[in-house]
């Protein structure tokens, strides 16, 4: 029989191999709950501090290592470089990096279709957020991370994150409350996760519902420059589905990418290189087609 929560929550494909995590949501509230503290608990190095780490742990550890590194490996980096990336972005609280990473090659494969473990095709909120709720069965996520992530799932290093990922949420919170009591707590967890999600999020949601399209992606990806802003460059969504491997997101001039920069970055000192990047030829070649009308102005 299904709860009240499934019933309201579940997609139109909901199978009984999706779950409704009771867990996530408790964790979701406590840390939501948490950012009404900052009434009590403010100070200006603590909101100094959450600025800095959700800049390290969300945009180099999950925009530039969960997602352009393991994800798409979209440069080359040494390894030792690519697992402190890796370790930068478990401290987001956003799952272990094979889970990450196979999810959202799923996500390319079927985007915005049938497969697709969020596809804005079925309403803003349930790819913003609520797909989160539903987890699938052990025996189903051993077969996605099998096919989707086979390459992480043989990296032992990548194993122990995956079996100590909330321990090292645990130590961070302990760490910051020990050298910073309540106002970093707050601030440096509470409000930099729930910026982090929200805004990990609003890629999945509005860079599929709002903006403009520069290439025939095949599906509902838009590139949103406010989300580009707050996402280190990730709201130019599709540039990105166009080019998926691409190390730059943003590709004209105004479209602003400081994933793409702190890469160049790592080149700069030595530490990447093989950055792909496509053409001007694939590029003008996967440009949609002018509307109408500036055909007509055009000729």
């Amino acid at each position: 029989m299904a709860t009240l929560a499934q019933l309201a929550f579940a997609p139109p494909d909901a199978t009984e191999r999706d779950k409704f995590s009771i867990f996530r949501v408790v964790f979701f509230l406590i840390v939501h709950g948490g950012v009404i503290a900052v009434f009590w608990h403010t100070r200006w190095w603590a909101i100094a501090l959450c600025a800095v780490l959700h800049s390290v742990f969300g945009g180099i550890g999950i925009c530039v290592g969960y997602h352009r590194l393991l994800t798409h490996r979209s440069f080359k980096c040494p390894k030792y470089v690519e697992y402190i990336l890796a370790f930068l972005g478990i401290l987001s609280v956003q799952g272990d990096p094979i889970e990450w990473v196979a999810l959202h090659r799923k996500h390319h494969q079927h985007s915005d279709a049938e497969g697709d473990p969020h596809s804005a095709r079925e309403g803003f909120w349930w790819s913003h957020m609520i797909w989160v709720l539903w987890i699938p069965s052990r025996k189903k996520w051993d077969q996605i991370s099998k096919r989707y992530a086979p390459d992480l799932l043989k990296d032992p290093f990548y194993r122990f994150l995956a079996r100590t990922n909330y321990l090292w949420t645990g130590l961070a919170a302990l760490v910051m409350f020990t050298f910073g009591g309540w106002p970093l707590l707050i601030w440096g967890m509470c409000v930099r996760l729930v910026l982090s999600y929200h805004i990990t999020w609003l890629v999945n949601s509005a860079s599929h519902t709002f903006g403009y399209k520069n290439f025939d992606s095949k599906d509902l990806s838009t590139n949103c420059w406010w989300v580009a802003l707050l996402a280190y460059g990730e709201g130019w969504h599709n540039n990105h589905h166009a080019f998926p491997t691409s190390a730059r997101h943003g590709m004209k001039p105004w479209e602003i990418d400081f994933s793409y920069y702190f890469i160049k970055l790592l080149k700069a000192v030595g530490l990447a290189w093989d950055l792909y990047v496509p053409s001007a030829e694939k590029m003008a070649a996967a440009l949609l087609p002018p509307e109408p009308q500036e055909a007509e102005e055009t000729a």
